[in-house]
């Protein structure tokens, strides 16, 4: 007779993260907790924002000023997003297996409009709109959200949250992973492997700085709004890099920064974008040209940060084959951003958490159900050795039905 494992649960993960692309919706069956940690796949789909939603969200990570009403109606407008989100992927789920069971949770990140890193001198502040409340009301299943707080609270980033999980859901005997999400900011895992004594002491992560944002908006600009982002890189893939460009962004403050540490769009926006062309005017670029040097900055600030900060790697792991990358995001399907990545990582295998049976798509919804799972199982979500908190924390505040 075959055992029912008790600590089943479907939960629903949503995310949308810097790049404002849609919410991510992640139907996902969990078993375990931390070494036997199983996520299983049901059901994902990315649901677009109502364009009018989309704009003022990017308005407000960009500085425009709100009333208290209109940051009120904004958050209820991304919460019933959000809400409904979860409804239509259980539906979705339910089509394909009408006798399947319920989710009974829901892990919301959120939609992120500032975050204020932790600093020696001040706390940190982070800001996610689509209140809990309102989407458990509406979905009718217990929510949890506002995952950052605790972290922050215990003097930490509040950011990356997700290395916990992809310890325990990625993590190899034997291969040096970095697990790389690119999405409109750039953020690494780095996993051991998990046949070390203490790997898991080991495991660190930071968000190793722009990942689409830049080029998102550039691309938006470059075509005067045709285009809001260059598929598979084809656009910069015709252009040339502008070496001597990359090498002088990469002196930024933040990347030379050693971890922990976290941003957003508060530093890689609007902003950077108009100085990164100021700095572009003297070297004469086409389109295509700034699109290829704003690329290689990305992955050239990837491949920099493992070697600043991971430099045990550079004799521990230096054998082809002994360490992989496995991307994840939006940016994992641009292909001329992963040539640009293999070049600069020429001894490192490149590939996808995909081929490590976690689906790059909704690898980060999958993490909030994770997270959701282990808040309701009282089980920490942090690891201070990537936020820098003094310790692990219970992760969310908790929207239970009346």
């Amino acid at each position: 007779m075959a055992t029912v494992d008790e600590t089943a649960m479907k939960v629903i993960g949503l995310m949308s993260g810097t790049s404002v692309d849609g919410i991510d919706a992640a139907l996902v069956e969990i078993t375990g907790t931390t070494l036997d940690l199983r996520a299983e796949l049901l059901a994902g789909e990315t649901y677009p924002y109502p364009e009018q939603w989309r704009s003022q969200i990017l308005a407000v990570c960009g500085g425009a000023k709100l009333s208290m009403l209109e940051l009120a109606d904004l958050d209820d407008a991304i919460a019933t997003c959000f809400a409904r989100a979860a409804m239509a992927i259980q539906e979705r789920y339910k089509t394909d297996v009408p006798d399947g069971a319920s989710a009974t949770l829901i892990g919301s990140h959120g939609q992120t409009v500032f975050h204020r890193p932790t600093t020696d001198s001040k706390m940190g502040y982070s800001l996610q709109l689509g209140r809990g409340e309102l989407i458990a009301a509406i979905a009718q299943i217990t929510t949890i959200d506002n995952f950052r707080a605790a972290d922050i609270a215990a003097g930490g980033q509040g950011a990356p949250l997700v290395p916990k999980t992809d310890a325990y859901l990625l993590g190899d005997p034997v291969e040096h992973r970095y697990v790389q999400n690119i999405g409109g900011i750039g953020n690494v895992t780095y996993l051991p492997p998990t046949s070390q004594p203490d790997w898991e002491q080991k495991v660190c992560g930071w968000d190793t700085g722009p990942g689409n944002s830049l080029l998102d908006l550039a691309v938006t600009q470059l075509s005067e709004g045709k285009l809001t982002f260059d598929r598979d890189g084809a656009w910069a893939a015709t252009g040339n890099v502008c070496e001597p460009l990359v090498r002088q962004w990469l002196t930024q403050a933040y990347f030379c920064t050693p971890p922990p540490k976290s941003t957003g769009r508060e530093l890689f926006g609007a902003e950077y974008l108009k100085n990164c062309l100021a700095d572009a005017i003297p070297y004469q670029l086409t389109p295509a040209d700034l699109l290829a040097t704003l690329t290689d900055l990305t992955a050239s600030s990837i491949a920099d940060s493992y070697r600043q900060f991971l430099p045990q790697l550079s004799t521990a792991a230096n054998a082809k084959g002994s360490q992989r990358v496995l991307l994840c995001g939006g940016g994992s399907r641009n292909l001329y951003l992963r040539q640009r990545l293999q070049h600069h990582l020429p001894h490192t295998q490149i590939a996808t958490t995909d081929e490590a049976g976690v689906d790059g798509d909704y690898k980060e919804a999958i993490a909030f159900a994770v997270l959701a799972y282990w808040r309701d199982r009282q089980i920490p979500g942090n690891l201070p050795t990537a936020t820098g908190a003094k310790q692990p924390m219970l992760l969310g505040d908790v929207h239970p039905l009346e």
